[in-house]
């Protein structure tokens, strides 16, 4: 229980910095990139935090994102519609992590308050857990 109290916080002070760099109306290409970074690693630590749910909780125990977050799905951690933001949320994820292209950068930083809003959902869901 204590490694996924640890995996909680952790998340949620990710996204406690990604979200301070949402609210910037026009960010400076130093600003975009540093969100982007924040989201990066605030993908991360969302993720490990489901899968921490997941193994803790219900039994489970998965290796990466997508399976994790089609497991959360199934036991009522994320809606569908927010699973299916949550795939896109990985793929951008992906590309902000092994690619560098100024475009991708522009697209993903557009949608990163989305992204946030989502997290923000999930880590909820997912600290609920603590009171089955």
């Amino acid at each position: 229980m204590e490694r996924l109290n640890q995996r909680l916080a952790v998340a949620r002070r990710a996204l406690a910095t990604l979200e301070e760099l949402t609210v910037i109306e026009t960010p400076t290409k130093v600003e975009r990139d540093a969100a982007i970074q924040r989201f990066e690693y605030t993908v991360e630590a969302g993720w490990k935090a489901a899968q921490a749910v997941l193994a803790e909780a219900f039994g489970l125990d998965l290796a990466s994102p997508k399976p994790v977050i089609r497991a959360c799905v199934q036991n009522g951690l994320l809606t569908e519609e927010d699973a299916r933001n949550a795939l896109v949320m990985i793929d951008d994820r992906n590309l902000t992590a092994h690619t560098y292209n100024e475009d991708v950068a522009e697209a993903i930083h557009s949608r990163l308050e989305g992204h946030a809003a989502l997290l923000g959902r999930w880590l909820g869901a997912l600290e609920n857990t603590r009171n089955l």
